[in-house]
């Protein structure tokens, strides 16, 4: 364990690709610190590195330098049990796609997200659904859902387990402007109990609603 003040923290990630004798630098030395509580808005243009970024705070991904530390536990270069621990005990992944398993109804999706911890407390799946407004969906499948309607499941899965911080790829990308004030009031909510909120986005109005926006431009970060 790693003893740290803030809930996330990312030291000089470096991650890069290979295509033949071409090599691309998706992230150069982006480092930075959420604290409890805070919302924290990553902007830029498509390529610059922001879901590469995510993936390696989320330890989906392992940069090839530097490291990430989640609620006071180094995810990164740790065996995939490990990771995957650290995930379901403190991390909620909102993808803007892919979040759902569409074997699964809305509710059974929550349901194995929390099978993923044991025991421990976790908030009522049926109240989450009301919270995020489809308790009356509980039973649909992913694909007979609206988007808007898919990216508020793919929220309460994300909420499922009550994680120390939220990680949210564009999750308003594909929604309409109520379901994205809707979504955005409730990624308010979770930072006002605590949890740290990083989203990474395109959105003026998501950008707008965190309490720091930082640039990454050329995988490199800077205040926005």
């Amino acid at each position: 364990m790693v003893v740290t003040g803030n809930a996330l923290e990312a030291h000089e990630l470096y991650r890069f690709y290979h295509a033949g004798d071409d090599e691309t630098f998706a992230l150069r030395g982006v480092s930075l610190e959420v604290g409890e509580g805070e919302t924290v808005a990553v902007v830029g243009p498509s390529g610059s590195g922001k879901s590469t970024l995510l993936a390696c705070l989320a330890g989906l991904d392992d940069p090839d330098g530097g490291y990430v530390v989640v609620a006071g536990h180094r995810i990164t270069r740790r065996p995939e049990a490990v990771r995957s621990w650290i995930r379901a005990r403190s991390i909620g992944i909102l993808l803007q796609f892919a979040n759902l398993l569409e074997h699964l109804s809305v509710l059974d999706n929550v349901r194995a997200a929390q099978s993923l911890v044991g025991s421990r407390d976790r908030p009522d799946p049926h109240r989450l659904l009301e919270d995020v407004g489809l308790a009356h969906r509980a039973r649909a499948r992913p694909s007979t859902l609206s988007g808007g309607e898919a990216a508020r499941a793919g929220l309460a899965v994300a909420l499922a387990n009550d994680p120390a911080i939220v990680l949210a790829d564009e999750p308003t990308g594909e929604v309409d402007h109520d379901t994205e004030s809707q979504l955005l009031q409730m990624l308010r909510s979770r930072a006002e109990r605590g949890s740290s909120v990083v989203v990474v986005t395109h959105s003026d109005r998501v950008a707008a609603a965190a309490d720091r926006v930082l640039q990454l431009s050329d995988g490199r970060l800077a205040d926005g």
